[in-house]
């Protein structure tokens, strides 16, 4: 064990059984308070879950990180992993229909200028153990974003639905109409990485300023990489922000009406099963009539 893995954690016995206990503590927390939507214990399997798989995923990217960052094409394919699990549980944590694919353009319209713009100005090295920590940071915060942003705006939209219909009446669009509703509610997917930023140094010292730290790296140094990520971040995820704001007004992203099976998509071309739907919807003509 190097003396900077020492500096912070031990790996040995002792700690995995204190991991163990604050992941019960955390179930048991959320069971007893019935922290769930339907207020029995949804929430508290899902945070055992949520554990477990931590652990298991962290043992796996440790054990292949070392040779990932070192191959070309292996990197890529880690990328492209870590993006595909992100749009799947942003889509799944937005809308239960099959409309949560199209989190994928917020997530990937917030990352990829920011991680070209800092390629092609050479901030950014074209090298695995720089791309692999600095990506999954962004595409972790854009995660969180259009989460937030997608859940709050869709449920303000379900209970201010009265308010949609009247811009409707006095002769706003459709997309104007449920921006102008969803806009405030959706704006505060913004607020964590508000005070993330604002209380930096004073209430927290964020991983990447630590990891300099114990890598040997001088606080001035740690401090402008924190600094990068930080406002990096901020401009992740006001893109990701506008862009589930834009989708969820365009009715891109929907959510299933209660007691109603979920709509498809809203794809600019007619799709097969609108026309087989539309086909079996029409009634055949009475010959008797």
């Amino acid at each position: 064990m190097n003396s900077a893995s020492a500096a912070l954690l031990p790996v040995n016995a002792v700690l995995a059984w204190v991991l163990a206990v604050l992941l019960a503590a955390a179930v048991a927390v959320t069971a007893v308070a019935r922290l769930s939507p339907e207020q029995r214990f949804g929430r508290a399997r899902e945070v055992l879950s949520a554990g477990l798989r931590a652990a298991l995923q962290l043992a796996a990217v440790s054990a292949v990180i070392g040779w990932v960052v070192h191959h070309g094409a292996a990197l890529l394919g880690f990328m492209l992993l870590m993006y595909t699990v992100a749009v799947r549980t942003a889509g799944r944590r937005i809308t239960s229909d099959d409309t949560w694919w199209w989190s994928a353009l917020p997530i990937a319209a917030g990352v990829l200028p920011a991680v070209a713009l800092l390629l092609a100005t050479g901030l950014l090295p074209v090298r695995g153990i720089a791309l692999i920590p600095v990506t999954g940071i962004l595409i972790g915060g854009a995660l969180t974003a259009t989460v937030l942003a997608g859940r709050q705006s869709l449920a303000t939209l379900e209970q201010r639905h009265g308010e949609v219909e009247a811009g409707l009446a006095l002769g706003l669009t459709e997309r104007d109409a449920r921006i102008e509703i969803a806009r405030p509610a959706a704006s505060d997917a913004l607020v964590p990485g508000l005070d993330q930023t604002r209380t930096v140094g004073l209430v927290t010292l964020p991983g990447a300023f630590v990891g300099m730290l114990l890598g040997g790296a001088d606080a001035l140094t740690a401090g402008a990489v924190q600094l990068f990520v930080l406002v990096a971040l901020m401009a992740v995820q006001a893109v990701a922000v506008t862009v589930t704001l834009e989708l969820v007004a365009r009715s891109r992203i929907t959510a299933p009406r209660r007691g109603t099976p979920p709509p498809s998509p809203r794809w600019p071309w007619p799709s097969r099963r609108a026309g087989h739907e539309a086909r079996s919807s029409a009634a055949p003509e009475d010959p008797a009539s």
